[in-house]
C-alpha cells in the first residue's frame, strides 16, 4: 500500500485520495480513518491475490485502500458534485457530476475490467482491478463499524437562549 510505481502512480493515486478522504476523514476522526484506511488496503491486497492467486505481478500501489475511501464517500455523500473534466477533442468541458453517477461509473469499469481480465490472463497492464473492487466493498462494508457515533445533545434553540437573556 505505500509503494508505487512511479511519479505519476502515486500522484494519481494521491489526487483521489485528497478528493474523496478529507470529507471521511471528517466524518470518521484521524484514529479510525487510520484504521478503515489500512483495513480497507488489506482487503483489497487480500481479494486481489485471492482472485490472481498465479499472478506473477507484483502489487503496488494504495488505490485498493483508496477505493474503500470511494466506497465509504459514496455511501455518505451521494449527492455531493464533483467537478469533471471531459475532453471533447481538444476542448476542455467541465461539468458537475454526483458523486452516485461519477463513482459507481468507475465502480462499473472497474468490476467489467476486471471480469474481462479473466479471459486475457495477464494481460491487465499491471492494473489490479479486483483489488479496486475489494476495497471499494471492504469500504462499504466497514463504514458503519468505523464511523464515527452521532452523540444525542441537548439542542438550544434561540427562542431558550433568548428566555434567559431577557429575565
Amino acid at each position: 500500500m505505500f509503494l508505487h510505481g512511479g511519479w505519476l502512480h502515486i500522484v494519481g493515486n494521491m489526487w483521489f485520495l485528497h478528493l474523496f478522504g478529507s470529507r471521511v476523514e471528517d466524518q470518521m476522526g484521524h484514529m479510525r480513518f487510520l484504521v478503515f484506511y489500512l483495513l480497507s488496503g488489506i482487503a483489497a491486497n487480500v481479494i486481489n491475490f485471492s482472485v490472481n492467486i498465479h499472478s506473477t505481478i507484483p502489487e503496488l500501489g494504495a488505490s485498493g485502500a483508496i477505493s474503500g475511501v470511494m466506497g465509504a464517500y459514496i455511501v455518505m455523500f451521494p449527492r455531493a458534485r464533483i467537478l469533471t473534466l471531459i475532453p471533447i477533442f481538444i476542448f476542455p468541458f467541465f461539468i458537475e457530476i454526483s458523486a452516485f453517477f461519477y463513482i459507481g461509473y468507475w465502480f462499473i469499469l472497474q468490476l467489467f475490467s476486471g471480469t474481462l481480465s479473466f479471459a486475457h490472463y495477464n494481460v491487465q497492464g499491471g492494473v489490479a482491478y479486483w483489488a479496486h473492487i475489494g476495497g471499494f466493498i471492504a469500504g462499504i462494508v466497514l463504514l458503519p463499524i468505523l464511523r464515527k457515533r452521532e452523540r444525542l445533545y441537548r439542542k438550544s434553540y434561540p427562542d431558550e437562549i433568548y428566555h434567559y437573556i431577557s429575565r
